[in-house]
């Protein structure tokens, strides 16, 4: 299933309106209904925000349907915790395309820890910029403004294990 009928499901699900949707994420109703219908994408910071309102990870908008999400997004996120629910943390495989660049800088609650499992990487925390190569690790407060994105013609994955 596409992302955006996940999503209206999901906050169906919760019986929030769009309206409530748009007010817990700044988004405009217009653009969440064009998404729901699958009209229009949307950047991983505004699926962030989506996912936090909805109280779930944004790895779960990609479990279903693994190739929509490879061609809608430069990124694919895989959830490798294999079902286990109310764990304390959330690993994730991340693949980033060869130049992608992610958009803004994202906030959000807990800790991420990166591992760079082939490829490179470009992290920028707080202004602060990273260079991550295979085998590289970063561990930060997710709480502060932080941004990837991959520079090189190679794809870069990632295993990322977050708190939020």
């Amino acid at each position: 299933m596409a992302i955006g009928p996940q999503i209206r499901m999901k906050r169906k699900e919760l019986k929030m309106t769009l309206k409530e949707l748009a007010e817990k994420t700044g988004v405009s109703i217009s653009f969440l209904s064009q998404v729901e219908l699958d009209k229009c994408s949307t950047t991983l910071e505004t699926l962030r925000k989506i996912a936090d309102a909805l109280a779930i990870h944004p790895s779960a908008f990609f479990q279903e349907d693994a190739d929509h999400a490879e061609d809608e997004f430069p990124f694919i996120y895989k959830d490798l915790s294999d079902g286990v629910m109310g764990a304390n943390f959330k690993p994730l495989h991340i693949t980033l395309k060869p130049h992608e660049d992610r958009g803004n800088e994202i906030q959000h609650l807990g800790h991420e820890f990166i591992y760079v499992l082939k490829g490179e990487v470009i992290i920028t925390l707080e202004g602060e910029v990273h260079y991550l190569k295979e085998g590289q690790t970063l561990f930060y407060d997710a709480s502060k403004g932080h941004y990837w994105r991959n520079d090189s013609t190679e794809k870069c994955e990632l295993l990322v294990i977050s708190n939020a």
